[in-house]
C-alpha cells in the first residue's frame, strides 16, 4: 500500500487518517507538535504514525494538505524541497473568517489556493479535491441520501489517476468523481465554499456536499 502523509491534525486530517489507515495505507499525521497530536488522536488506529510536518512531507509518497487554507501557501512553500516529485492532494479552502467564525471572503479571488500551490511548488503534482463538502462526507460519501460529487483539478493525468484510486479507498464510486481538467479549474470548486456558511447558518453541521445532479 501507499505511504501517505497528512499535513494538518484537525478534524479533516484525523478523519482522513483513520479511513486511509483502515484501508491498509501507511499513514503519518504531520503536526507542529507530534506528541500532542498523538495524545489527542488516541482513538485512531495504532498503525498511524506521528511526525513533524517536514518529516511527514519528506517520507511520504503522497501528501495531503489539510492545513488551514489561509496559511497553507506559506506553510507548504517552506516544504518545497521535501515535496519535490510528490503528489500533493489539496483539500483545503483559503478563506478569511467572518465574525461568527464561518468562511467569508476568498483569500485568492480570481485564482485559487491550488493554483498558488502549483506555482510555488513547480516540482510537485498538485491535485485539488474533496473541498466542496463537510469533512465527515470525505470519508463516508455513501451516507448522503443523494450521491455526492468529488471534483478533481490538476495538470498531471497520472497524479489525478492516483488520487482517483485513493478516493476509491475512501468510499467514492467512480461515477461520483468528476475530473474538471487542469489546475485552473480549482478556482471554480474553491469558490463553491462561498455557499457553505449560509447553509451552515440555516441547518447547522448536518453532512452535505455541493454536488452535480444529472
Amino acid at each position: 500500500m501507499t505511504s501517505i502523509g497528512i499535513l494538518g491534525t484537525g478534524r479533516v486530517g484525523t478523519n482522513l487518517a483513520g479511513k486511509l489507515a483502515a484501508a491498509g495505507h501507511h499513514v503519518t499525521l504531520g503536526g507542529r507538535n507530534p506528541e500532542d497530536t498523538a495524545a489527542r488522536a488516541a482513538g485512531l488506529p495504532s498503525r498511524i504514525g506521528f511526525a513533524d510536518q517536514r518529516t511527514t512531507a519528506r517520507t511520504a509518497d503522497i501528501v495531503i494538505n489539510a492545513t488551514p487554507g489561509d496559511s497553507s501557501l506559506d506553510r507548504l512553500t517552506h516544504l518545497r524541497a521535501d515535496l519535490d516529485g510528490k503528489i500533493l492532494v489539496d483539500v483545503s479552502n483559503a478563506t478569511r473568517d467572518d465574525d461568527d467564525g464561518l468562511p467569508g471572503d476568498l483569500c485568492f479571488p480570481g485564482s485559487s489556493l491550488a493554483e498558488k500551490l502549483q506555482a510555488a511548488l513547480p516540482g510537485t503534482h498538485v491535485v485539488k479535491t474533496l473541498n466542496t463538502m463537510l469533512f465527515m462526507v470525505m470519508t463516508a460519501p455513501e451516507t448522503l441520501a443523494t450521491p455526492p460529487t468529488a471534483y478533481l483539478s490538476g495538470d498531471d493525468e497520472h497524479a489525478k489517476k492516483t488520487v482517483t484510486d485513493l478516493l476509491g479507498d475512501l468510499g467514492w464510486r467512480p461515477e461520483w468523481i468528476e475530473d474538471l481538467g487542469g489546475i485552473t479549474t480549482a478556482r471554480a470548486t474553491e469558490a463553491m465554499i462561498l455557499v457553505v456558511p449560509h447553509i451552515l447558518r440555516r441547518h447547522g453541521f448536518e453532512p452535505f456536499a455541493v454536488s452535480l445532479a444529472r
